[in-house]
């Protein structure tokens, strides 16, 4: 005799079985860790028939060091995921406004433009190579590392007691603090010296925040804007104005 014929009897899987009739979820998203990925898969099934949603997000990211204090492949990669939330909150900007608040400087001549390429140090050294390279910058939406590092060096002029603590909390709220849309990128070290030391600021207190924000630019930056349209138009403007006379 068949069991299922039986009086009473239910197969153990039908058991306080119910069927899921509800919308299938939507996908959700997750802050992939650097290095990997997540897959995630979600199933739903019932008597007679189911639904099944299966979601998979796989995602490479370069490989992250450990909490080198130096700007390590982790704080590129960062910086790289900052400009992009920044271009997509200016993504309506149609045209590039003039440069404000420039440092006051004469004209390069073409020798100082030859230097520029020499050293990342020689280039910034000189006011008019900060404003042209602080020009690239902002068509990379990344000029906040530039003010970060001009902000900390008016900083480290000041003797005031006063105008040190105000021009400190001036600096991490627009540049440290994690709610401001100039963060600058600094890794968790760095971010914890300067959390100790904020209380009782001194013109030093972002010293190696400025650093690593300073081989941020040198390695990140500074290669790309060599071969910029920016520079290749200094060098080429210079060198026809110099076989001109």
């Amino acid at each position: 005799m068949c069991l299922r014929k039986r009086s009473g009897y239910r197969p153990p899987d039908l058991i306080n079985a119910k069927i899921y009739t509800g919308p299938i979820p939507g996908e959700r998203g997750g802050e992939l860790a650097m290095g990997g990925g997540r897959s995630e898969t979600s199933a739903l099934s019932g008597t007679g028939g189911g639904r099944a949603m299966t979601t998979t997000q796989n995602s490479q990211r370069p490989n992250a060091c450990c909490f080198c204090w130096c700007c390590c492949c982790s704080c590129s990669w960062n910086e790289e995921e900052r400009r992009r939330r920044r271009r997509r909150r200016l993504s309506q900007d149609t045209k590039m406004e003039t440069i404000p608040n420039c440092e006051a400087c004469t004209k390069p001549s073409m020798e100082e433009i030859r230097l520029w390429s020499q050293s990342f140090d020689k280039l910034m050294k000189n006011p008019a190579g900060r404003n042209v390279f602080r020009e690239f910058l902002r068509t990379e939406y990344s000029e906040d590392n530039m003010l970060f590092w001009l902000a900390c060096e008016d900083l480290k002029q000041e003797i005031n007691k006063n105008a040190i603590e105000e021009k400190a909390r001036s600096i991490y709220e627009d540049y440290i603090s994690i709610l401001s849309p100039k963060e600058v990128s600094l890794d968790a070290r760095v971010r914890e010296m300067i959390n100790r030391k904020r209380q009782n600021p001194t013109p030093h207190v972002f010293e190696d925040a400025q650093l690593q924000i300073y081989t941020l630019m040198h390695r990140d930056s500074y290669p790309r804007f060599l071969s910029s349209s920016i520079y290749r138009s200094l060098v080429q403007g210079g060198s026809r104005t110099s076989s001109e006379s």
